[in-house]
C-alpha cells in the first residue's frame, strides 16, 4: 500500500476498498507460496483464505475495531490468516440463489433511499451504534430523534419493497 497509512485507513472507513484489492493482486502469489509452505494449502484455497482475511480486516476497520493502521500490514494479515486457520473458520461459502436474489433486491431498494436514511440504517444495523452515538454522528439533538429517524427510514424501505 503506497499511500500513507492514515490516508489508507480513512479510505477504508468510507468504503473505498481499492487499497485492499491492490494488496490482494500484488500479494496473492506470495501468500499462496507461504500458505503452501506453512499450511499445505493449494493455491486456490490460499487465495480464498487471503480474500476472507482481507474481508475480515476491512470489517474490523469499518466498524472501528482497528483505529490505527498496522506498521507492517503484510505481517498483520498473515497473522490474521494463521489465526483463522488455527480456529478452523470455514472459507466463504456462496449464498443459495434464493437468498442471494433477496439480498440483491433489498440492496437495490436500499440504494433508492436518501443518503441520510442510508447512513442512519448503516450506523444502526451494520456498525452497531446505539441511538446516542448515532444521534451524535448524524447531528440529531438527542437519542429519541435518532430512534424516530431510524423508524421513518425503515418505513420508507418497507414501502419500497412492496
Amino acid at each position: 500500500m503506497s499511500a500513507p497509512l492514515a490516508e489508507t485507513l480513512t479510505q477504508l472507513r468510507i468504503g473505498n476498498q481499492k487499497a485492499l484489492i491492490d494488496f490482494y493482486q500484488r500479494s496473492r502469489h506470495l501468500f499462496a507460496r507461504w500458505a503452501q509452505r506453512k499450511h499445505q494449502l493449494a493455491a486456490p484455497q490460499a487465495h480464498g483464505l487471503l480474500q476472507d482475511t482481507l474481508l475480515d480486516f476491512y470489517d474490523q476497520v469499518a466498524d472501528g475495531r482497528i483505529t490505527k493502521m498496522p506498521g507492517d500490514l503484510r505481517a498483520y494479515l498473515y497473522g490474521m490468516a494463521q489465526l483463522r486457520l488455527a480456529a478452523h473458520v470455514p472459507a466463504h461459502q456462496p449464498l443459495p440463489a434464493a437468498e442471494a436474489g433477496r439480498r440483491q433486491r433489498l440492496l437495490a431498494q436500499f440504494s433508492q433511499l436518501g443518503a441520510d436514511c442510508q447512513q442512519v440504517l448503516t450506523y444502526f444495523y451494520f456498525r452497531g451504534y446505539n441511538f446516542d452515538k448515532m444521534g451524535g454522528k448524524m447531528g440529531f439533538p438527542n437519542a429519541t430523534v435518532a430512534r424516530r429517524q431510524k423508524s421513518a427510514c425503515l418505513r420508507k424501505l418497507y414501502e419500497l419493497l412492496k
